[in-house]
């Protein structure tokens, strides 16, 4: 006969079966540590959870209580990472990179091995395996898995949720879906793909339920906060309406027809569908929409397609998957670099100990781009900060407040020589006062000296009229 021996004893079929579903989290955790510290880079959202984690017990629950609040737990996770490795609080200085993103990279194993346990209960191992396969290599989560932000283990959580769930362990799912908001509220959107899942279990009402009132407090204090935190998001784009329908269709595409068994169908396409879809609806009146918001709703998509690989016949979806494959490998090297991010708040900081003299009056234009020397102390703390009044630790703050405008005006006015560090030209400049102030004072009684063209950002230096080199 041919084909593939069956195991011989139920020992080999049980080791056949744990090295199987150990293919997911394996891969995924390979891929997470394959250039994890991105050359050394680590861009300014980072920054952030490096800066605050740092930051002793006390003063990071000052912070959570004015803002960022959302992040509050991750940021106590992550200090509980770095007490353990040792950091100091000097990111170019050690090895704190790895330390970062770890909890990331764990976590999307977790996730890639929860959405294999949830494939395989919807459709059996092979399935699972592929689901599991396909979503440890999807570029965004590849991307996120290497980000020392809260988005990876919001996913881990809700897979495992949605296990749970077609389990009916109501208990367990709620304890792990409040832990999924408690990482992000946004996290409650997979309570909506879960309704359509569970439709009239009265185990998973209760349990919904209770995570609703249960993040209640979380809720309030971050509402509070919603401006800080997401006043600097627009309306969504068309590209993420392009995005989204690009996802819209491959679930279409891969569910038409009852291609897919209705279980896996009716857990994984309101899965891939709502939250997203949900959050760009709200935006349209609260712009409150960024893709890795939802980053768990990828999911979704892995189970349906991996169902779909499982039970294709013939090589056609193979190599469909396999021609796939070539611009995803070229999309996971280019994730492995500084350029994939925004910026990079190192190569800013090594900018600035270059050209900086010990002493300069430094400028941050908008204030929140004091944030690109925040995470490294030892060049920050050799300049000077010419518009800080308290600073992120006294005001139980992100990036410190600032002077009034006139008190800016006038340190700008004694000062001679002024090194600014700004967003890159064309992005749009902040309309505050303070901001303004900067500005106009800098082109009425300074010329600018030289220019820095950095990885999504400016170095400027200025001096007095008539005194550049």
């Amino acid at each position: 006969m041919g084909g593939a021996p069956f195991p011989r004893n139920p020992q080999e079929a049980g080791i056949h079966t744990l090295a199987r579903r150990a293919l997911p989290p394996l891969l995924a955790l390979v891929l997470g540590l394959w250039g994890l510290a991105r050359a050394g880079s680590m861009w300014r959202d980072e920054s952030v959870t490096w800066q605050v984690a740092h930051r002793p017990l006390a003063g990071m629950w000052e912070l959570v209580g004015n803002v960022d609040a959302v992040h509050g737990l991750h940021y106590l996770l992550v200090h509980t990472v770095f007490r353990i490795a040792g950091t100091g609080p000097d990111a170019a200085l050690d090895g704190g990179l790895w330390a970062l993103r770890l909890p990331s990279v764990a976590a999307t194993a977790l996730a890639a091995a929860g959405v294999a346990a949830a494939g395989s209960r919807l459709a059996g191992e092979r399935a699972g395996l592929l689901a599991g396969v396909v979503y440890a290599v999807l570029p965004p989560v590849q991307a996120y898995a290497q980000e020392g932000r809260s988005y990876a283990l919001v996913a881990a959580a809700v897979a495992w949720a949605a296990y749970l769930m077609l389990r009916e362990r109501w208990v367990a799912y709620g304890a792990v879906m409040l832990l999924a908001c408690w990482l992000h509220e946004f996290a409650v959107l997979a309570l909506a793909a879960h309704a359509v899942t569970a439709r009239r279990a009265a185990g998973w009402r209760r349990s919904a339920a209770a995570v609703l009132v249960l993040l209640l407090p979380l809720a309030a204090v971050s509402a509070r906060q919603a401006e800080q935190q997401l006043g600097w998001l627009g309306r969504p784009k068309w590209q993420d309406w392009a995005a989204y329908a690009a996802v819209a269709a491959a679930v279409w595409l891969l569910a038409r027809r009852g291609a897919l068994p209705d279980r896996l169908a009716r857990a994984a396409v309101p899965l891939a569908l709502l939250p997203p879809g949900l959050l760009l609806a709200v935006s349209l009146v609260h712009p409150w929409y960024v893709d890795r918001y939802v980053l768990y709703s990828l999911a979704g998509l892995a189970l349906a397609a991996g169902a779909r690989l499982a039970a294709a016949r013939g090589r056609l979806p193979w190599v469909l998957a396999a021609v796939l494959l070539v611009p995803a490998a070229s999309w996971s090297v280019w994730l492995r670099t500084p350029e994939s991010r925004k910026d990079d708040a190192l190569a800013v900081a090594a900018a600035v100990r270059e050209q900086a003299r010990p002493g300069d009056p430094v400028l941050f234009m908008p204030a929140r781009r004091r944030e690109w020397l925040l995470s490294s102390p030892g060049v920050y703390g050799s300049l000077s900060d010419l518009a800080l009044e308290h600073t992120p630790a006294a005001s139980g703050s992100l990036w410190g407040t600032e002077l009034p405008p006139e008190e800016i005006r006038a340190r700008l006015l004694a000062a001679t020589r002024v090194v600014a560090l700004t967003d890159p030209e064309g992005q749009p400049l902040d309309p505050y006062p303070r901001e303004a102030v900067k500005r106009e004072v800098l082109a009425a009684h300074f010329d600018l000296c030289s220019v820095t063209q950095l990885h999504g950002a400016r170095l400027t230096v200025h001096a007095r009229r008539g005194t550049c080199p």
